[in-house]
């Protein structure tokens, strides 16, 4: 296949802070559409490469291509222009604006809207109705006029899902979106990421196995930044040099909890 049948692809991609090689030739080809999962343990680099992906850090060497279009060196506002967006580990809204202020703002730079400080909001109707849109797609039209800091921990995250999406990215990076959520928010939070992202590129970053193997179609496992296994998860399964490096009991964990369901 050629780059361009990728929606992401990683060649032998390094990160080097100093002397200390943190990504030591990753290479990953995601096709448009596809859900996958990069899991791996504490400091395999899973959070140097989401970085690497969205411009945030410089590679070392290698190459990341967006839809068959180098990004890497490009910087993190080129990179969402051309067509990918993210979330991050801790919260990044604007506490004191209401949800859909939130979502507006999101949508405005996407739509082309620039500053302007003759231009009421309220007439800007196309970026009015995707927020509205969008509203509607994470579940929160009920707490549309809600302050971002009044929400619940779950409604915070489903916030920043909408925000991530609102531009009409069509790849995706979702850095952790469950942690620290119960096991309910988080059934329901995996239902949410699965309506919004149809027809969407997902790569997430996620630690719980219950979760990987019910929303991934795909998973990658980090291990010393490297990329060990790329393949469904009854492939990642039974991979014996995953079961070595990572899963163990881990994954019984993710066994036990999908059999619950």
């Amino acid at each position: 296949m050629t780059s361009s049948e990728y929606a992401i692809e990683l060649r032998d991609v390094r990160k080097s802070f100093g002397r200390t090689e943190i990504i030591r030739g990753a290479s990953l080809a995601v096709k448009p559409g596809e859900r996958v999962a990069i899991i791996g343990p504490n400091g395999a680099g899973k959070s140097t490469l989401f970085n690497l992906i969205s411009g945030r850090f410089g590679s070392t060497s290698g190459d990341i291509l967006l839809n068959g279009r180098k990004i890497d060196g490009m910087k993190p506002y080129e990179i969402n222009r051309a067509g990918l967006a993210r979330s991050f580990q801790v919260s990044n809204l604007f506490m004191r604006l209401s949800v859909f202020e939130n979502l507006r703002c999101a949508v405005l730079w996407s739509m082309g809207y620039r500053y302007a400080f003759w231009r009421f909001l309220a007439d800007a109707r196309d970026a009015n109705d995707r927020a509205e849109q969008v509203l509607n797609m994470i579940k929160l039209h009920k707490r549309r006029d809600v302050l971002a800091m009044n929400l619940t921990y779950a409604e915070q995250r489903a916030l920043e899902i909408g925000i991530t999406i609102a531009g009409g990215a069509s790849v995706v990076l979702l850095d952790e979106p469950t942690a620290g959520m119960s096991k309910s928010e988080t059934a329901r939070f995996v239902n949410l990421i699965r309506e919004v992202t149809v027809g969407k590129t997902l790569l997430t970053v996620e630690h719980d196995m219950g979760v990987v193997f019910g929303l991934a179609d795909k998973i990658a496992v980090l291990v010393y930044g490297e990329v060990i296994a790329f393949d469904t998860p009854d492939q990642i399964r039974a991979n014996a040099r995953v079961q070595e490096a990572y899963l163990g009991s881990t994954l019984a964990d993710a066994q036990a909890a999908q059999a619950g369901h």
